[in-house]
């Protein structure tokens, strides 16, 4: 097997083969360092490379497994962080100037987590300047494999560029309004978004507190269920992670389709896509009903008179975490994102008050609609990956810019769960993305559905012409 042909194995592919001895975690480290050496300067995927500590970490999870030691399927697998999770000794950036070289005192919980499950983390991966919309003008921005003059969806862009590039059998992602899920759409690859709570943000520096989530950014929903079992569960470190058992991802995998009842709401997805996105995801869904799924039309609460709220909230509980550096070093932060915070300080109380209970008011209503099907199915973006310049990223922040997100930020305020899987490509070869939303806690549902489409077909399997 080539070096190149190492870096597209899967976490689960990977993870048999280092526990059969049939691969040296040394090697496959390696193998994957070198692809990033060679292609980084192309993609810009990475903001920082840890190599060093990826080859002690390999060194060892070598000497244990030949030991016969395996701490579980990520023992010895290459994985990549987005540059908002700290990392003891290492500086947390945000992609941004503002932090300056101030180095991590502790690991974040998702690393520490990583870490005992024995996987190798290589380095950590470009975003959105403090996980917003757009970049800090002193870095580039990432490209997408799959068409260079096309964007590669915020904020976890590195992140999605990295696993669609095979420069990481997989990445760990955040996501505040989508941002798992429209790079793992733009970039090809499968995002999960866990439960709110389900997976610690400690040491994860925050956008907006209630509706961030934390997690993994896979080639496979068999491999996101790997990565969220190793890193879920209840942290005294961060108050708000769930204190139920989480669910066994990777055991649900061999459930199937059979009996699931998957809701459709024409006008939700008509209303926030175009045809032929809706046309692709209609596909897909279709695809699941041949093994057994069935659809139930239904009708969801009206997102219209909830997605004003996004912007109010988030700014809000910004400008709350960014407290000890805004206005200190507002000269420091992009033109972008300090017009957000400023937009934030225009706020009232009020304003936060009545945009949360709106908030609050439209997740009651939603909670209604597992009572009838399991999972809910629409686009994963708003539509396919859009050229670099069809939105300015580099203007001022505006409130307007919430219907974009109109498919993905309803599920951040009711913390639902989604899985964002490949279903497609359209005519010029950018890839399109069925977006699975579950009830709180039902990420084995989503990982087993979306594995036994992806057991059905091939799109994640394809690879961008690099």
């Amino acid at each position: 097997m080539s070096n190149d042909d190492l870096c597209w194995l899967g976490v689960a592919e990977a993870g048999e083969l280092l526990a059969k001895g049939a691969l040296s975690p040394v090697e496959l480290t390696e193998a994957v360092l070198g692809r990033i050496e060679r292609l980084n300067g192309r993609l810009h995927a990475y903001l920082t490379l840890l190599p060093q500590r990826a080859l002690a970490a390999a060194r060892v999870a070598e000497r244990e497994l030949a030991a016969g030691t395996r701490r579980g399927p990520l023992h010895g697998v290459p994985v990549a962080l987005k540059d908002l999770c700290d990392v003891r000794g290492t500086v947390t950036s945000c992609a941004s100037t503002v932090l300056g070289d101030a180095v991590a005192r502790r690991d974040a919980t998702v690393v520490a987590r990583l870490d005992a499950a024995g996987a190798v983390i290589v380095g950590k991966t470009h975003l959105t300047e403090f996980a917003l919309i757009g970049y800090h003008p002193t870095l580039p921005r990432p490209v997408n494999p799959w068409r260079a003059d096309c964007d590669t969806g915020g904020s976890s862009s590195g992140s999605g560029v990295a696993v669609a590039a095979g420069l990481a059998a997989a990445a760990i992602g955040t996501d505040t309004g989508g941002s798992i899920r429209i790079p793992s759409a733009w970039c090809g690859i499968t995002g999960l978004k866990p439960t709110y709570g389900r997976v610690s943000r400690a040491g994860v520096f925050p956008l907006s507190y209630s509706l961030d989530h934390v997690g993994p950014m896979t080639r496979s929903a068999a491999d996101a269920a790997l990565l969220l079992d190793a890193i879920a569960g209840f942290d005294a470190a961060d108050p708000t992670t769930r204190r139920d058992a989480p669910p066994a991802c990777a055991a649900a995998l061999p459930g199937g389709a059979r009996g699931v009842r998957i809701g459709w709401d024409e006008a939700f997805v008509a209303g926030g896509a175009p045809p032929h996105v809706v046309a692709a995801v209609r596909a897909a869904v279709d695809a699941l009903v041949g093994l057994g799924a069935r659809v139930v039309e239904m009708t969801l609460p009206r997102v219209d008179d909830v997605l004003h709220a996004w912007p109010v909230l988030c700014a809000a509980e910004a400008l709350a975490a960014h407290g000890a550096l805004y206005p200190a070093r507002a000269a420091s932060y992009s033109s972008g994102f300090r017009s957000f915070l400023e937009y934030a300080g225009t706020l009232s109380a009020a304003d936060y008050a009545r945009h949360d209970e709106a908030r609050r008011n439209w997740v009651g209503a939603f909670r209604g609609v597992f009572d009838d099907v399991d999972l809910l199915a629409c686009p994963s973006a708003f539509m396919t990956a859009i050229p670099h310049d069809a939105l300015d990223l580099d203007a001022p922040f505006s409130p307007d810019i919430a219907p974009f997100m109109r498919l993905t930020a309803p599920f951040n305020f009711s913390g639902s769960p989604t899985l964002s899987l490949p279903c497609g490509f359209t005519d010029d070869g950018l890839p399109h993305s069925l977006q699975l939303v579950g009830a709180h806690s039902g990420e084995a549902t989503l990982c087993r559905v979306g594995h036994a489409y992806q057991q059905a077909t091939d799109w994640h399997r394809r690879r961008p012409p690099l």
